[in-house]
């Protein structure tokens, strides 16, 4: 299982498909430069595998530092049923 929490960024937990990078190392661009973002297939396999492992309510965040994950952080920011207007 992927540890979202040991890289400098939670996407470098999984390896990228686009441009084969492994865990932990930037994505590069066809150049071979290093790119300014992550590659988008990458940032969708590591939130697959995110919600995999955690559930859909955690969320991870930067706390002093360190990433830090919150088993039901995304379950206070969803709407309730008697939040929702009905018009």
């Amino acid at each position: 299982m992927p540890d979202f929490t040991a890289h400098r960024h939670p996407v470098l937990a999984v390896r990228c498909p686009d441009c084969g990078k492994a865990t932990g190392i930037w994505c590069i661009r066809p150049s071979g430069h290093k790119a300014s973002d992550l590659h988008r297939s990458r940032k969708a396999e590591a939130d697959r595998l995110f919600i995999e492992q955690h559930g859909p309510d955690a969320s991870i965040e930067r706390v002093e530092n360190v990433w830090t994950i919150d088993p039901q952080g995304r379950a206070g920011i969803r709407p309730q049923p008697e939040q929702i207007a009905l018009f």
